[in-house]
């Protein structure tokens, strides 16, 4: 009684039989035909690809898909085997059909997620899953889609060598079956599962599937004669309903053996059979008639019409002691619930030709969850988050809990007390002293189970711990709830960025005596601040560099400055007149007697290439070529651009500053200072600290050297010194 998809065989000629055996709307299959016909010359080259469309399409008509995904579905093998381009789609066939077939491409991504949790993932990686996610919300046909190729591929790789058999049927009980069951269809699911269990343990496969058919005809005999009681038993009560057997999975008698310990023998539920009814009171009512006549085992009891499984799954299961004493396991449901359980997503898919309009009830509870997860990604910083969060929605097991309202509410299994509060809210994970559940005290690690009310205990002076940040502590298990713990300590953490930045830059504005200098709406708006509070927060936890907002102070300064004596257009008239070198060794071309002096913020020495930039009343400032604030007067004042070079500088020594990271080590400060001596470079200043939070030694040094080749060499070999990690110029 096992129901496995045979490999479909079509030829071009048998077209027309194999359409009218699918037994669809006029208005699908005239869409059919007519593409098939479009297509009829390229199939012909193709029969692989001619052979999976059809297969698809025979699939999804059994789903009762609209036409648009019948067509989409025809021209996926196409896509996919590189003989038409997608961009060609649209203008062919239309754009809701290069929508579906591009959705069904980006689906791709999916495959990402079998990587082992903690693997990294690449931004590229990231943004795909993003377009997929984005793809299903919008139309999730696309998924459905997938999940029927993904069916013909599973039957195509049945003749391959054992390891593309087992490679395909890995991914395909990690990623497809999960994912169809988690959109609730039941018929794609069971076939994944039952064809991949076939691949990767073809023993175990074989022995269940002989110890069904070894009594087969026995039990089938048994099934119709106790259908046939129950039915006249529901129609004697005026009931509507149909009773049939149904066929048994080998890979679910394989999961309950595995889950229950049970031998082949012990299980209830060999025997099957299905109570399909019009009305929801009529399924209680047929409860009512099994139990009354036939003993049943309360512990094989489940109600999930009155609590449906987390992918929307309702349908009433009991066993019971049948004729001969013979258990049976009965599942009892209405009609939209069968349609559910074995279409899930594509049940609720009624378009009306040409728009996207129609869809009915309990669809957009179906994918609830991908809406959430969609708008949640946009709030996360760490993007490997969204990972670990699409594989807790989709291939985990799920459980559900109720609050104390009875809403029932769909977690990931493994989760906690904190998690179901900050699922509830932000607010009442912050504020969580405890949780009750059933009524009684747990701790916050304790793991929850399917079925059980949880109250969530807060006060409004509560905040939450950092150790519940700590996986190995278990007081958190999904990504979202410790997204949203880290986001509360970031804030918590604001005042002390504010303090931090403000002293910092407080320290810098007195030392360069630039107190005087107003902050301008203009600076705020290029460091991305409101205020200087937010400044002083962007300083504090390092989004913004110090160095930055400094030499923008700086050229404020410069600018509020008077107007200097110089006039910059006679300056450059005169360059090609005269040279003139000044005290400094700096050649200023076409000007004479004019002061210049070395800006502070790069601190050029020679070797370096420089240009010069007339100021206000302080003569010539001398920067090198790639010095940011030189890059930022120019955007503002370009004529002020005066062209400078080294001259005599035999005689001239320049300042320059340097900082040395290193790994904290005895006898390093000798080591450095000894190189130094050796150069017979001048050491004016030396400062040094110890970063305790990533164990690095900091030392800054304020030299004087003649040249820049005198630097560099000085830097190259500091930089050979062991654990030295890096040696930079900076400003002094």
């Amino acid at each position: 009684m096992v129901s496995v998809r045979k490999s479909h065989q079509m030829s071009s000629e048998s077209f027309e039989n194999w359409l009218a055996d699918l037994d669809l709307s006029a208005h699908k299959s005239q869409a059919i035909e007519a593409l098939w016909n479009s297509l009829k010359d390229v199939f012909a080259d193709n029969y692989a690809a001619e052979k999976k469309a059809l297969e698809m399409v025979e699939i999804l008509a059994s789903l009762n898909l609209d036409r648009e995904s019948l067509c989409a579905a025809m021209l996926v093998p196409l896509i996919e085997n590189e003989v038409i381009a997608l961009d060609s789609i649209e203008e062919n066939h239309g754009k809701a059909i290069f929508t579906l077939v591009k959705g069904v491409h980006q689906m791709d991504a999916i495959r990402s997620l079998q990587q082992p949790s903690g693997t990294k993932f690449a931004s590229g990686q990231i943004d795909n899953l993003r377009r997929m996610l984005l793809s299903m919300v919008e139309d999730v046909r696309a998924v459905v889609i997938k999940l029927a190729e993904r069916v013909c591929n599973l039957i195509a790789v049945k003749d391959a060598d054992e390891e593309t058999r087992v490679l395909a049927a890995k991914e395909t009980a990690a990623i497809y079956a999960p994912l169809a069951n988690r959109l609730g269809i039941g018929q794609l699911k069971w076939e994944l599962e039952d064809i991949s269990f076939r691949y990767l343990h073809p023993v175990t496969y074989k022995n269940i599937a002989k110890l069904l058919d070894e009594k087969r005809l026995d039990r089938e005999q048994y099934m119709l004669n106790f259908v046939q009681s129950i039915q006249d038993k529901l129609d004697e009560l005026g009931i509507k309903g149909k009773v049939y057997g149904r066929p048994k999975h080998i890979y679910s008698i394989w999961k309950k053996m595995q889950q229950k310990s049970l031998d082949f023998t012990q299980l209830y539920d060999v025997r099957a059979m299905r109570i399909v009814v019009e009305q929801l009171q009529d399924c209680y009512g047929a409860l009512g008639i099994v139990h009354t006549n036939w003993k049943h085992l309360p512990s094989e009891f489940d109600d999930y019409v009155a609590t449906p499984k987390p992918n929307g799954y309702q349908s009433i299961h009991t066993v019971v002691l049948g004729p001969e004493g013979k258990s049976v396991e009965i599942q009892i449901r209405t009609q939209q619930m069968d349609d559910d359980a074995e279409l899930g997503v594509a049940a609720h898919w009624r378009y009306k030709e040409g728009s996207a309009s129609g869809k009915v009830g309990g669809f957009d509870e179906k994918i609830n969850w991908l809406r959430k997860l969609l708008q949640w990604q946009e709030d996360v910083s760490d993007s490997d988050e969204l990972v670990d969060e699409l594989r807790n929605e989709v291939f985990e097991d799920r459980i559900y809990v109720f609050t104390p309202n009875g809403d029932v509410i769909d977690l990931p299994n493994g989760s906690t007390p904190l998690d179901f509060a900050y699922y509830i809210h932000s607010n009442v994970g912050n504020r969580c002293t405890g949780a009750k559940v059933d009524g009684r005290i747990v701790p916050f690690t304790y793991k929850l189970k399917t079925g059980e009310q949880l109250e969530i205990l807060t006060s409004k002076n509560s905040k939450p711990g950092r150790d519940w940040l700590n996986p190995n502590l278990g007081y958190i298990f999904t990504a979202r709830a410790r997204s949203k713990v880290q986001h509360f300590f970031k804030l918590l953490d604001k005042d002390k960025h504010i303090q931090t930045g403000k002293e910092q830059l407080d320290s810098e504005i007195q030392r360069l005596d630039l107190s005087g200098v107003d902050f301008t709406p203009a600076m705020f708006k290029r460091f991305n601040a409101n205020n200087i509070t937010e400044l002083h927060a962007a300083i504090g936890n390092g989004s913004v560099k110090l160095a930055q907002v400094v030499n923008q102070l700086q050229f404020q300064l410069e600018k509020s400055k008077p107007v200097a004596e110089i006039d910059p257009k006679l300056v450059i008239r005169q360059q090609a007149e005269k040279q003139h070198v000044d005290s400094n060794g700096i050649t200023v071309s076409g000007v004479g007697n004019l002061l210049t002096h070395m800006a502070k913020c790069c601190q050029p020495v020679p070797g370096d290439t420089i240009e010069g930039f007339i100021t206000q009343g302080r003569g010539i400032s001398i920067h090198r070529k790639d010095c940011d604030q030189l890059q930022n007067l120019l955007s503002q004042s370009p004529e002020r651009l005066v062209e400078v070079q080294w001259g005599n500088i035999h005689k001239h020594v320049y300042q320059a500053a340097i900082q040395i990271t290193a790994g904290d080590r005895q006898g390093l400060l000798r080591d450095v200072t000894t190189i130094i001596a050796n150069e017979k470079t001048n050491v004016l200043d030396m400062s040094s600290r110890l970063d305790n939070k990533h164990h690095l030694y900091i030392m800054e040094f304020k030299l004087e050297v003649a040249n820049n080749e005198i630097l560099e060499r000085l830097i190259n070999k500091i930089n050979q010194i062991d654990e030295i990690m890096s040696v930079t110029r900076i400003r002094s």
